[in-house]
């Protein structure tokens, strides 16, 4: 049975959805103007600064960032950061959240205080830093990788997950003569995909939009993420601009080579959030009731 609202709930119905259309408008439009501008001419983006549809359609800027070796290994480099670090924090993620899940395991309470406790408190930017040069990590990928390998939030619904899992079902695989580390990967692992994903889903977006970490250890060019890159352009560095022809300044625009390099760079991250803002929205959940 349809249940009608008297007229304080359709008034607030229409405040709420004019309120929320409006900030939408204002979030989507600085994307759509800077698409806009990544696909029209100098000459039309003067005349038009504020277009929502691209004029007098030119595809040089994009010619020009497509073979710009710098864009490439940035996105080389983002590529490798999101894939490797993503699998590398799954890994240790499910490898300590399933020992820490059994109350069994002595002092797992202890080590879950520990845990929690650096979602309070760290040890600073100086000390971080300086563990990493210890390391000899500075201006490698690995800096981007291991010292933030681990989410404490993402710990917490992965291990809360776990907790849910019927321990007959491990048993029973003991019985057969399956050990803890074969029941962690073929049994617990495979009953955990749905958490998995999602988390797989936070890792892979923390990773390819890491900006923080990529300014503070990496310093050559070569090494350098696409947040850095795309720093550099949005700061009009021409130089920057200019990589592959630099006798061309007076054709490509800086304006038009801002627009074109942003939308290329990130285009894939924001092409997947439709697709997986429900996993998002479900991981949030999956770990986050118990009972």
């Amino acid at each position: 049975m349809k249940i009608r609202k008297n007229s304080y709930e359709k008034a607030f119905d229409i405040v709420n959805y004019t309120i929320l259309s409006i900030l939408g408008i204002i979030c989507l439009y600085p994307i759509i103007n800077v698409f806009a501008i990544s696909f029209s001419s100098y000459p039309a983006y003067v005349r038009h600064p504020l277009m929502i549809f691209p004029r007098e359609i030119e595809l040089t800027s994009y010619e020009r960032i497509f073979t710009n070796p710098l864009l490439i290994s940035s996105y080389k480099n983002t590529v490798f950061v999101t894939i490797v670090g993503t699998l590398n924090s799954l890994l240790l993620t499910v490898m300590t959240a399933y020992p820490l899940a059994k109350s069994k395991v002595r002092g797992s309470r202890g080590i879950m205080l520990y845990i929690i406790f650096t979602m309070f408190f760290n040890g600073g930017i100086i000390p971080t830093y300086m563990v990493v040069k210890t390391l000899n990590l500075l201006d490698t990928l690995w800096a981007l990788i291991l010292p933030t390998a681990m989410s404490t939030y993402n710990f917490i619904i992965v291990r809360n997950f776990l907790e849910t899992i019927p321990d007959s079902i491990e048993e029973s695989a003991k019985i057969d003569g399956a050990g803890h580390i074969r029941i962690l990967f073929e049994l617990v692992i495979p009953l955990s995909k749905p958490v998995l994903a999602t988390i797989a889903l936070f890792y892979a977006v923390a990773n390819w939009n890491r900006f923080f970490e990529s300014y503070m250890y990496i310093t050559q060019r070569s090494k350098w993420t696409l947040t850095l890159l795309l720093r550099e352009i949005v700061s009009d560095n021409a130089d920057i601009m200019n990589v592959t022809d630099p006798t061309a300044a007076d054709t490509v625009f800086p304006k038009t080579m801002q627009c074109a390099t942003i939308v290329a760079t990130t285009l894939p991250i924001l092409f997947s959030y439709p697709f997986l803002q429900r996993y998002f929205i479900k991981g949030i959940m999956l770990g986050a009731v118990k009972g």
